[in-house]
């Protein structure tokens, strides 16, 4: 399926695993952030690892911008804490590679938000780095159309239909 961003701003993704505290779980994931741009390193790299957490390099994406999205993109710059959405996909559990695939990165909170409805996928907000702040301001001031609100008038159908009216149809009950 061919894209229809007009833009796109490359970042690498950064997850954190957790040792859980459970019965039923090994370990808790969660992105934690975004870099700009891509790494050089290979996707999992261990960054850090302290006590029982350990932080990976999970991998680069692409924010895809659309200019059908900038009144989506201008809702979350102006909220006081844009984020980005991160959607990661669990890879089967007796696969022998690393835990997760990168689904998606959005600016969108909307289609963040509609990734965490059904499914197994892991869908977190993180801070959106200064870089990519200023990356989707531009594009919203280059590509923003406002569109007027214009309430739809109900359509009340043919008045002289007597089914419209209360009367009786004529159907002989």
């Amino acid at each position: 399926m061919r894209s229809t961003a007009l833009a796109t701003i490359a970042v690498g993704v950064v997850v954190e695993r957790r040792k859980a505290r459970s019965p039923w779980l090994d370990f808790l994931w969660r992105p934690v952030s975004v870099l700009v741009g891509t790494p050089s390193a290979p996707a999992w790299t261990q960054i850090r690892e302290e006590d029982d957490t350990i932080t990976f390099y999970v991998g680069e994406a692409a924010i895809e911008l659309h200019r059908t999205e900038t009144a989506n993109y201008r809702q979350n710059l102006s909220s006081g804490i844009p984020a980005l959405w991160v959607v990661l996909r669990p890879r089967p559990a007796r696969s022998a590679s690393p835990a997760f695939d990168i689904l998606t990165v959005t600016a969108d909170p909307s289609e963040g938000e509609a990734m965490t409805d059904a499914g197994n996928d892991l869908v977190a907000a993180v801070p959106m780095p200064a870089a990519i702040i200023d990356a989707i301001d531009c594009f919203v001031a280059e590509h923003h159309v406002e569109r007027p609100f214009g309430k739809r008038q109900r359509d009340r159908g043919d008045q002289q239909m007597p089914q419209h009216r209360g009367e009786d149809t004529g159907s002989g009950k």
